[in-house]
C-alpha cells in the first residue's frame, strides 16, 4: 500500500515533521510519500492562504496524473480544516482522507465530547465548518486557540507544547472535553503530553487519518463516484497545472533572453 500525504504549506520542515508522524502511524509494509507544493504559503494562518493551499495540493495531484506518475492507494491532506478535500475527492478515484475530519471521527469513537486546540483565534471558524460539513459539530465541545501562528509552533516547540497543554486544560474543565484533537498538522508531537498531565486521550490528525486510510483500503473500500464525487466535465483549462505553465513561461523568457544577448553580441560584433 502507498499513501500520499499532502502537506498544504510549502515549509520543508514541517513537511518533513508530518512525513515522520505518518511514518510512525503506518504498518511497515505501507510506504508513505510526503509531498509539499510547488508555490504557496509557509505557512497557513488565513483564508487567503487556505484558498491558494487548496489549489497548490491540486497542482501537486494534476501533475503526477498527467505524467502518468499518480500510484498511490490513498490520500491524505495534512491541513487541519484546509480547503482542496473535495476538489481532490473529486479528481481521484482513490480516498482522500481530511486530517480534520479523521481526527474528529476517531476522538468520537474513544469519548462523548471533544475539543480541537488549533493555533490562531482565525483558524477557529474554518475548523468548525470544516466539522459541520462533516456532521461531527453534534460531538465537538468547542474550538480553542493557543495563541501560537503555525509557524510559530514549528519553531519553538517547548513553548508551543506549553500553550496548547494549558489551553486543553481550560477545554477539559471549562468545556466537558474528554478527548482533544490536535488542530494542526505541526502539533503531532504533543499527543503524549496531553495524555500525560490532563489525563485524556489525544488525537493527532496526521496518525488518525493514515490509520483510517489504511483501514479503508483494507476493506476495499473507496470514494463513491456516484454523486458529487464524481468527475467533473472536461472543460479546457489554460495554464494548468499552474506549477507546469509557470516552468515553461520561465523556460521561454531565458530562452528569450539568451537569443537577445546572443543577437546583441552578433550586432556588435563579439
Amino acid at each position: 500500500m502507498r499513501i500520499l500525504v499532502l502537506n498544504p504549506n510549502t515549509s520543508a520542515a514541517m513537511t518533513a515533521e508530518i512525513a515522520a508522524a505518518a511514518r510512525a502511524a503506518a504498518r511497515p509494509d505501507v510506504e508513505i510519500v510526503c509531498r509539499s507544493p510547488y508555490f504557496g504559503a509557509e505557512a497557513i494562518d488565513s483564508a487567503a492562504e487556505s484558498y491558494l493551499s487548496a489549489v497548490g495540493v491540486m497542482d501537486v495531484v494534476a501533475r503526477l496524473m498527467r505524467a502518468g506518475a499518480f500510484d498511490f492507494d490513498a490520500v491524505v491532506l495534512a491541513g487541519f480544516g484546509e480547503h482542496g478535500r473535495d476538489a481532490l475527492a473529486e479528481m481521484l478515484s482513490v480516498p482522500v482522507f481530511d486530517i480534520a475530519e479523521c481526527a474528529a471521527h476517531v476522538a468520537h469513537l474513544i469519548g462523548r465530547r471533544f475539543s480541537v486546540i488549533t493555533t490562531l483565534a482565525r483558524s477557529i471558524p474554518p475548523i468548525q465548518d470544516r466539522l459541520l460539513l462533516a456532521g461531527l459539530n453534534a460531538h465537538c465541545a468547542s474550538v480553542r486557540a493557543c495563541g501560537l501562528g503555525t509557524a510559530e509552533v514549528d519553531a519553538d516547540p517547548a513553548s508551543a507544547v506549553q500553550a496548547i497543554v494549558e489551553e486543553a486544560a481550560r477545554a477539559i474543565s471549562e468545556d466537558g472535553a474528554d478527548v482533544i484533537c490536535l488542530g494542526c498538522a505541526g502539533m503531532a508531537g504533543v499527543t503524549a503530553a496531553i495524555s500525560a498531565k490532563l489525563g485524556v486521550p489525544a488525537v493527532d490528525g496526521v496518525a488518525a487519518a493514515v490509520a483510517l486510510a489504511q483501514a479503508v483500503v483494507g476493506l476495499g473500500l473507496s470514494t463513491s463516484k456516484a454523486g458529487v464525487y464524481a468527475p467533473g466535465p472536461d472543460n479546457p483549462r489554460s495554464h494548468w497545472p499552474l506549477s507546469q505553465a509557470i516552468d515553461s513561461s520561465r523556460e521561454r523568457s531565458s530562452e528569450a533572453i539568451d537569443s537577445s544577448r546572443e543577437r546583441s553580441s552578433e550586432a556588435m560584433g563579439l
